[in-house]
């Protein structure tokens, strides 16, 4: 199918060990499956969390390819695959697929599907020149795509943007947006656009600054008087999103939200938090947490990740 066999790949050999540049087979497409050249992939902090060890799946991928927000351009079909077209430029997200059987999958919530496998953490993923993904969760893209700054919204950009709508977070809402990486930034971004008041929390402040640039409204450093100076707001915010991975930021959030107001956990923290259940029953705030949202909303239906036709 392919004049080459091989291909270069960044493999992680052991955990927590520099990731070596080697040669591997090029991976070739199965049943329903595209053959996608890579153009770019970007760096996820999930990503460090499986090189750490922090995320062991029960078999690990041969080889351990890293990386699960490429960006590149089909160049092989695999059988039975309709839609798609040698020579489009297409995304590879973080699910790789899902079982397509359970609750979640039939009510189109594919990313809290318990049996999904992902790029980069059960099957190999887009650190390398060549990366296979399911037509049923690769994005299509469009032709004018800078595929660099196009990379990260396969898993951060969505991530960002399927927190604020797990929020349900409308125009003149206010909402507190705890960490300013990449996530974080994205979601001031996105807030912003859709109308709402944000306020940005972080404990650097060049990434605070940033934030202010990109349309926050306020801006909070987050330090030990933090949680003093969010109880006294007045009024209290209706949103608090956490992106960054520390349980440093569930007090802060409580005391930031507002009665009726929602928390999202959309970081991955291991750890627990404490809850006091009276003040849940007192205040009514809704806490939930936030995979990452597919690119296209759902398996069901090709549209464009960018643009005007955006599934996100």
């Amino acid at each position: 199918m392919l004049k080459a066999i091989l291909m270069k790949a960044a493999v992680m050999t052991a955990h927590s060990e520099p990731l070596s540049v080697t040669c591997v087979e090029v991976p070739q497409p199965g049943e329903g499956q595209i053959l996608i050249k890579l153009r770019a992939c970007g760096v996820c902090h999930s990503d460090v969390h499986i090189w750490k060890a922090d995320f062991v799946p029960p078999e690990a991928p041969s080889p351990f390819i890293l990386g699960h927000e490429g960006v590149g351009t089909i160049i092989a079909l695999g059988a039975g695959v309709t839609g798609w077209d040698v020579g489009d430029p297409v995304g590879v997200p973080w699910l790789h697929d899902t079982c397509g059987r359970c609750n979640e999958c039939l009510d189109e919530a594919e990313p809290f599907c318990q049996h999904q496998r992902a790029h980069g953490l059960h099957v190999p993923g887009a650190f390398a020149e060549y990366v296979v993904a399911d037509t049923r969760f690769a994005v299509a893209l469009p032709a004018e795509m800078d595929p660099v700054t196009t990379a990260p919204i396969m898993c951060a950009g969505v991530t960002a943007y399927g927190a604020i709508r797990r929020a349900g977070l409308k125009a003149g809402e206010t909402c507190a947006i705890f960490g300013c990486g990449g996530l974080g930034l994205y979601a001031v971004q996105i807030a912003t656009r859709l109308g709402a008041r944000v306020l940005a929390i972080d404990s650097s402040p060049t990434k605070l600054e940033i934030a202010r640039r990109y349309g926050a409204e306020w801006i909070d450093l987050a330090d030990a008087g933090l949680v003093e100076r969010l109880a006294g707001y007045d009024p209290k915010f209706h949103i608090c999103i956490n992106f960054a991975p520390t349980t440093a930021t569930w007090d802060a959030m409580v005391a930031a939200v507002r009665p009726r107001g929602r928390i999202v956990a959309a970081a991955m923290v291991s750890k627990p938090v404490p809850l006091n259940q009276e003040w849940l029953t007192a205040t009514g705030v809704t806490i939930t947490g936030n995979q990452c949202r597919h690119p296209r909303g759902n398996a069901r239906g090709r549209r464009h990740a960018c643009g005007k036709a955006a599934g996100v």
